[in-house]
């Protein structure tokens, strides 16, 4: 196959999985919230168990009508949404699901360094809709949006450095092909530190302060409607599914498995546990409440920061030792 054919068809299956998986999570989402909260109405969307629920959302989106604010910044205000789901996009490319080239789109030398690269830029279009939508809400969440980004990038880069430090290489595939089973144990608060930043980095419950309804109406989306308002929704599960794969590549040995099956199902390998991830994440929205700004920076700068550096301390140290 030609370099330039192998290389669209490897983008193409990305962008495939990056509108497909979403819709899987968001349809999970559902079912896991009905059941934890004793929701029935999502149960009634179809025949069987509400599966036709997302397709019900999904006609609802396009029936809305698409407005867009008289005093709005038009031309930023429509193109905030698309530029919402490009970094993950883009992130989906370096990440291996399997052994081997061909179970990546990208292999990348450096390519943890480029996803966190890439993932601070997800606030972009947070801003982007926020000042066009003329709205002082919409501002107001737009501003907690960068503040929260700012402050969580250090932890969840430290974390993300920690376990880069005990592979010796910034490349995700090495990094998995370095990861031994009692790192489950040595890099487990360097794991966690990761996780909780990596959701306050796409802004999801209980780090949703950006969109707080009962402070802002509806943050930085107050103003969205129809597809507009479901491509923000679009990229938000598509966050999950970045964080989830990368939180499995880099701390849960990625495609490595038992059995010692991982070059015919490592692929499986890593889908079932970036499900489970996923799970974890929809699981908190339900569990837990949303936090005040306060609390968010507390954690951050008094929690996950000194967490994050003792482990890169701890990581050093061994790495020295042996």
């Amino acid at each position: 196959m030609p370099i330039w054919l192998d290389l669209v068809v490897r983008v193409l299956i990305v962008i495939v999985a990056a509108f497909v998986l979403p819709l899987i999570i968001g349809q999970t989402e559902h079912k896991v919230m009905a059941h934890m909260q004793g929701r029935l109405g999502p149960m009634y969307a179809g025949a069987y168990h509400g599966w036709a629920q997302l397709v019900a959302d999904g006609a609802k989106f396009v029936q809305k009508e698409d407005i867009t604010p008289r005093a709005a910044d038009k031309p930023v205000f429509k193109l905030a949404p698309v530029i919402s789901m490009l970094p993950y996009m883009i992130v989906l490319l370096v990440i291996p699901i399997g052994p081997g080239n061909g179970w990546v789109a990208q292999r990348l030398d450096i390519g943890l360094f480029f996803a966190l690269a890439v993932l601070g830029l997800g606030v972009i279009a947070v801003l982007m809709a926020s000042w066009a939508s003329a709205n002082k809400f919409a501002l107001l969440g737009g501003l907690r949006a960068a503040a929260q980004l700012l402050g969580y990038e250090l932890p969840f880069v430290l974390a993300a450095a920690s376990v880069a430090m005990a592979a010796g290489t910034l490349s995700l595939s090495g990094i998995v092909e370095a990861w031994r089973p009692w790192w489950l144990l040595w890099q487990l608060p360097a794991m966690l530190v990761f996780f909780i930043a990596g959701l306050a980095e796409i802004r999801r419950p209980p780090f949703d302060m950006p969109v707080a309804d009962s402070e802002l109406v509806f943050g930085y989306l107050v103003e969205y409607t129809g597809l507009r308002f479901a491509f923000f929704m679009l990229a938000e599960y598509v966050g999950i599914v970045v964080i989830a794969a990368l939180t499995t590549v880099l701390f849960l040995g990625g495609w490595k498995g038992p059995f010692g099956l991982d070059a015919e199902l490592g692929w499986l390998w890593t889908i079932i546990k970036v499900v489970a991830v996923a799970f974890v994440v929809l699981w908190l929205r339900v569990a837990y409440p949303r936090l005040r700004v306060d609390q968010l920076q507390r954690l951050c700068w008094l929690v996950l920061v000194p967490v994050a550096l003792a482990q890169l301390i701890l990581t050093a140290a061994v790495k020295l030792a042996l």
